[in-house]
């Protein structure tokens, strides 16, 4: 379980968070709503170890982890712009975390080439990533989280660049790669509607306070 415990963060002589507390189950995935520039990105990346909190703690699994830097936390952040390596192929960008954890590159590659097939991708693992379609590009940017099999999965406004009719087929399909895996997930989101097909849970960031949404 994913907890946050009295977080708090100024920005500018005003409260992005204040004395924020919320937990996120295993498999259960909570969407964070909010206007812009409330804080919910902020939010997540204290939660991933990307910037610190002025105060608070994160634990996982009841293991403090406030001071454990990102790479320690196993934890996986997916942005709206699928943030992609472009001079890499799909099967070597989803391999690329892997590799980082010194997993032999041939072991690697076969691991990725598995779990685009989990997609539907199979067919494009030596394709360059800058001629799939932008379904196909979020798609590889996911495998690519899941295949380290992280603790914790943020998702920052993922389907944002998408056009409606794909982020709805998007939706779905995410979502039961997440609870199959049993990850701890926040989904940021301005959509209501997105928040209520994926969430089991739904909270809204604003002047530095939680609230529920359902």
């Amino acid at each position: 379980m994913l907890e946050l415990k009295n977080i708090s963060k100024r920005y500018e002589n005003r409260f992005l968070a204040d004395k924020l507390s919320i937990s996120v189950s295993r498999g259960e995935i909570v969407a964070l709503l909010g206007a812009s520039g409330a804080g919910k990105s902020t939010l997540l990346k204290i939660v991933a170890g990307l910037e610190p909190a002025d105060d608070g703690q994160v634990f996982f699994d009841q293991q403090d982890i406030t001071q454990l830097p990102p790479e320690k936390r196993h934890f996986a952040l997916m942005f709206q712009d699928f943030a992609l390596f472009p001079h890499l192929n799909v099967v070597d960008n989803v391999a690329f975390g892997l590799i980082e954890q010194k997993l032999p590159k041939k072991v690697a590659r076969e691991q990725a080439v598995a779990m685009l097939a989990r997609f539907n991708l199979a067919t494009h693992a030596t394709d360059k990533v800058t001629t799939l379609s932008g379904g196909e590009q979020q798609r590889v940017a996911l495998a690519r989280a899941l295949i380290t099999q992280p603790k914790v999965l943020l998702l920052d406004e993922p389907f944002s660049a998408l056009d409606a009719d794909l982020r709805q087929s998007l939706r779905e399909e995410f979502k039961q790669h997440i609870t199959n895996m049993g990850i701890s997930t926040i989904l940021v989101t301005h959509d209501e509607l997105e928040a209520r097909a994926m969430a089991n849970r739904c909270v809204r960031l604003s002047a530095g306070q939680l609230s529920v949404v359902w």
